[in-house]
């Protein structure tokens, strides 16, 4: 491959392998990245489609080997434990840091709104989940704090609270209890296809219903 179908190689293999988007979706966002770098007189349609097909195909072929529950189905299960215990829990927010904190605040806002505050936020993002992908060495970042906090206590409160909840879920935790360093789970693996009618991760109206039953 040249350096730009690597580069549209690469784009194709997160946006199959984290299943957060339709095939046809990605196909979209495929042809539309191609355009924007200009890469049309050099990337045909029939082969990123080909490429898109063929990595589709792989990833359901490799999910009949799965083992349930996966560690993406413990971490849903970690997210929604979380958002019981009044921590909102994001999944895929953003691409990245500042994309995150964003959404809770958004959350948060909502929230508000319905007469509750959050006792603080968890969530991970794009560029996090791109590690969480990777065959090599697989792991998953976890970023957390407190709506409109500075006090460093406070942060690592949550972030005890968020490795508990991950640990009682079967996790390896790394984290050395610091309010400057996101939360790792080494060795996680990202599990997980696009399924139209399955429960929408991205969907954080979810995540407001449940903190505000």
């Amino acid at each position: 491959m040249t350096e730009n179908e690597e580069f549209i190689y690469e784009s194709i293999f997160n946006q199959v392998r984290m299943g957060f988007l339709s095939i046809d979706d990605i196909k979209d966002n495929i042809m539309e990245e191609i355009e924007d770098n200009e890469f049309e007189d050099e990337i045909s349609e029939a082969w990123a489609f080909e490429k898109i097909d063929q990595e589709y195909q792989k990833l359901l072929a490799e999910s009949k080997q799965w083992k349930s529950p996966t560690d993406t189905e413990r971490l849903i299960n970690a997210f929604d434990e979380l958002c019981s215990q009044n921590i909102i829990a994001l999944h895929n927010a953003g691409y990245t840091t500042s994309d995150g904190e964003y959404e809770v605040v958004e959350v948060e806002r909502e929230l508000r709104e319905n007469d509750v505050t959050s006792d603080g936020y968890c969530f991970y993002h794009e560029q996090d989940l791109a590690r969480a992908i990777d065959p090599e060495n697989p792991s998953l970042y976890i970023a957390f704090q407190k709506v409109d906090n500075s006090d460093d206590a406070v942060t690592i409160s949550v972030g005890k609270k968020v490795a508990e909840v991950l640990r009682n879920n079967g996790f390896e935790v790394k984290w050395e209890e610091t309010a400057k360093r996101k939360i790792e789970i080494p060795g996680f693996k990202w599990q997980h296809i696009y399924d139209e009618e399955a429960r929408d991760l991205q969907d954080y109206g979810e995540v407001i219903d449940r903190m505000t039953e």
